[in-house]
C-alpha cells in the first residue's frame, strides 16, 4: 500500500492493521469495507498511537483518506 498513487482497497482485514484492530475492540468483524474502516480512523483518531504506525497502515490511512475523505483525514 505504499505510493502515493495506490489506491484504497475495497475491503480491510483488521487484524492486517494493529490500530485497526484496537479501534475494533468491541467488534467481531474481521473484514470491514474500506469506507467504514475510513470512517473508524477519522471518529476515533484520538485513540491512534501514529508514533507506532507501522508503513502498511500508513499506507492505508493514506489510501483511504485520498479516497474517502478528499485528500483530508478530519481528525
Amino acid at each position: 500500500m505504499n505510493g502515493e498513487n495506490a489506491q484504497a482497497p475495497q475491503t480491510v482485514r483488521v487484524a492486517d492493521y494493529p490500530q485497526l484492530r484496537l479501534l475494533c475492540w468491541n467488534r467481531r468483524d474481521a473484514v470491514l469495507a474500506a469506507a467504514e474502516a475510513f470512517a473508524l480512523y477519522e471518529t476515533n483518531w484520538r485513540h491512534v498511537d501514529a508514533a507506532t504506525l507501522d508503513a502498511q497502515e500508513r499506507g492505508l490511512i493514506e489510501a483511504l483518506v485520498r479516497e474517502y475523505g478528499c485528500g483530508v483525514l478530519n481528525a
